[in-house]
Order: structure tokens, then sequence, then C-alpha cells
């Protein structure tokens, strides 16, 4: 893989029974095992691959409230304390800091949506600070240009992508839960009406409650189930260059390019909102519920090839529980990167900021990024099938927020006070059209 991840051990012996089973290995997946395990509940983690492999190491490693829409700034807010506290609580490292993020423009239109989103986050807390066109300029002279105006948001921050995930897999460890790796969850068991089972490849456990944070492959696991949740993925490819540029933002944002500092002082280049659409039978089957996103950000996006129908993970097919599925002939998503992409990504990156100059690209690759109807998760019981939650449709933002929906999954399992609202995230929100409530950024 393209992507530098850590890995991680497996536990050998996979249990008969658990409290709860989480089916993925992301981000959102291991930190609602994370959660519950420290609830003193037995839990068992089940990824086909490697954890962490697919888009939870393949981002920018943004977490930020800067510019999130209404609905998932509460978690949002709630997940930078987490990552915080996570480090104290366990003693492993994210690679979280509060670095802040830098925003640079010379539109007044950004500019003025920017200073809206800075109206309403002061109504809810959240500071973050407009800069004059002397002060952008300054706090983006690694540019040598000037700059109209920006945003800082002093309380956001970073985590490291190649990291976090297997961190909290081995705090999951550390707390009596297991993990299991290339064990690829089939499907479930239902007894009574309710889930009764998890079955892997390797053998069922015996379980009330199933967390199915599967990314990409949600949909696709979900219609196995009688289960219809709305959900496309875009393609996107980001580039990774060697340490040897100083004097660079932590993180910056413009409408050009998008640079972020990894842990080995290296840099993560990407052009937000950019990707190629794939096309697939469900993403044919989706398109009437997706017009209100496409119409939305078309201009960030171009036609595809086959890479979503080789992946399989968004295929309509059935399978059986006694049979190999789509997810054990694909371990890891790991789409061919969109080489276009990456040599405007680069050129762009270059003149933003000469210093990159002194670097060279490490490596490059491409991820898929599943969306929603209204770019919002779907977190929540699925009213048809008691003990069953689904957790996915990050749309691109479930790094950042991935303790603050782990936290909340582990609330919504023990029925404790909720840690953010749920009812904006509610999966049967989906039933209804997305046109006019797609989330604003």
């Amino acid at each position: 893989m393209p992507a530098p991840l850590t890995r991680v051990d497996t536990t050998p012996q996979l249990p008969t029974t658990a409290d709860a089973v989480v089916i993925g290995g992301g981000i959102v997946g291991v930190f609602a095992a994370y959660y519950l395990a420290r609830r003193g509940l037995k839990v068992a983690l089940i990824e086909k691959g490697l954890v962490g492999a697919e888009q939870s190491s393949r981002n920018w490693g943004w977490c930020r409230q800067q510019n999130r829409d209404a609905r998932e700034l509460p978690m949002s807010t709630k997940s930078l304390d987490l990552w915080e506290r996570f480090a104290t609580e366990t003693g492993e490292d994210t690679g979280f800091r509060r670095c802040g993020l830098l925003y640079l423009s010379n539109s007044e239109e950004e500019l003025s949506g920017w200073a809206r989103w800075r109206d309403f986050a002061r109504s809810v807390g959240v500071t973050t600070h407009m800069l004059s066109g002397a002060e952008a300029t300054e706090r983006g002279r690694a540019t040598g240009a000037p700059w109209k105006g920006g945003v800082f948001s002093p309380t956001d921050g970073t985590a490291d992508p190649a990291n976090a995930a297997p961190a909290v897999a081995r705090a999951i460890l550390k707390l009596g839960g297991t993990v299991h790796q290339s064990c690829a969850a089939r499907g479930v068991d239902v007894e009574g009406g309710r889930v009764s089972g998890v079955v892997t490849e390797h053998g069922t456990i015996r379980t009330k409650v199933a967390i199915l944070a599967g990314g990409a492959w949600a949909s696709s696991f979900c219609r196995q189930l009688g289960i219809r949740f709305p959900q496309a993925s875009i393609r996107s490819s980001i580039l990774a260059v060697s340490p040897g540029a100083n004097g660079l933002p932590d993180a910056l944002h413009t409408s050009a390019v998008s640079v972020t500092r990894r842990g080995d002082c290296g840099y993560t280049i990407a052009i937000s909102g950019r990707g190629r659409v794939d096309p697939t039978a469900q993403q044919f089957r989706f398109a009437p519920q997706f017009l209100p996103m496409f119409a939305r950000r078309w201009r960030s996006l171009a036609p595809g090839g086959l890479e979503g129908v080789r992946s399989g993970h968004e295929s309509l097919a059935g399978w059986r529980l006694d049979r190999p599925t789509p997810m054990e002939r694909m371990r890891i998503l790991d789409p061919a990167v969109d080489e276009p992409t990456i040599a405007l990504t680069h050129s762009r990156a270059l003149k933003l900021l000469p210093a990159l100059k002194n670097t060279e690209i490490k490596a490059a690759w491409a991820g898929y990024i599943d969306s929603t109807p209204d770019g919002v998760p779907g977190i929540g019981e699925i009213a048809t099938l008691p003990g069953f939650i689904l957790a996915a449709g990050f749309s691109g933002h479930g790094f950042g927020i991935g303790p603050g929906a782990g936290h909340l999954i582990a609330d919504i399992v023990t029925g404790d006070e909720p840690i953010v609202d749920p009812r904006p995230y509610h999966p049967s929100r989906f039933a209804a059209s997305a046109w006019g409530k797609v989330a604003d950024f």
C-alpha cells in the first residue's frame, strides 16, 4: 500500500460470544470499540483487511471545527476534547495536536462565507479568527504572495492518519477487547427479529449488538440484510512529499491546494473536494437521491473509470454466508491514483509554496470517500433490525470526528446520555429527499 500505516497485533482466537461486535477497523470502528471496552463490555473488532488501511490512513488528518456544517459541529467540538483525552487515558499516541488551521483566500465571496460561519460559530461558543489582508499575508508569508484575507482556527488541529486507528486498536487490546484482522464479517444471524450473532469467515460470534462501521462497503453489506442505505463513493487522490520544506504552516488550505505537515515532517498535499466518480451499479441505483449533492459539487468532480467495478464494494450482488464474499476478494480498497490530479496538485503546491521545491514526491495514493445524499453520516440503530447499529457515510469528515462518533455509538449501545444529540444523524432521514439539506462544508 502506498499510504503509510502502522501495523497492529491480531488476537489469535475468535471469541464465541461478545457483548458487541464492531464490523470495520477504521477510525470510527476502533473508537466505537474503545469506548464500549472502557465501559466494561466484552468487545470484538472485526476487520477484513488491516486496521486503518482504507480511508482512515488516506486522509489529510485534519481534526476541525472550522467550516463544519451545523449538524456536525457539536460532534466536532466534542471530538477535539476526546482526541486530547485519549492520549492521557491510554498512553497511546495518535499524533494529535492543536496546531491551528489556516485558511487563505483572495475571493471576496469565499471570505464572506467564512465570515458568516464565524458569526454562527460564535453563537455556539466556537472560536475562530477572521484575518485582515495584512494578517493573512503575514500568516501566509511562506507563500510569498499577498492575500485579501483568511481564517485561523487556533483550537483545531491534526492527527496522524498512519498511526491513529492503530493506536486506538492497541488501547482496545489493553482493555481486554479483541482485534481480528484478515477476518471479514459476512453477515449477521437473526433470532426473534433481532441480531443474535455476527457471521465471519472464521466462525460466528454470538452477540446481541452488531455495529457496522464499514466505510465504503456499508451499503452493500446492508443490502444483504434488506436495509436500504443510499451511499456513493468518490475516488480521491493525494500525494506526500519528503521533509525539507521549512517555514510552512502546519495545516494550510487554499482553493488551489491544501497542505498538512505529517509526523515525519514531510507534507501531505491535496486539492480539496476534487475526485473521480467511478460508475457502479450502486451509483446508478442511488443516483436520484444524490442529485442535490451533485448539483452542489459537480464542479469538483470528473467521470472516472472501472475502478469501482474492479473493487467490488458497490456491487448490487448478493452473497452467501458460507462462501467467500467480495470483502475477501478485495481485502483493502486501494484504487488507482488519478495521475493527472497528482501532477496538477504538485504543480499547484510548488507555485503556492516555493519551499516545497526542496522536497520530492515520496508517495501518492487514492481512496474512496463514502458519502450520503446530504453529506452527513448515518449513525443509529436500524428500526427493522434491533441490535444492528449503522455508522457510515462520513462523507470525508470521519477522521476528525471519529472519537465523537465512537462515543455516540457507545452511548446508543449502553443507553447512556448521548454525547451529542443523535437525531441529526439517524439513518431514518434517508427516506426523505436531501434537497435543501446538503451539508454546507
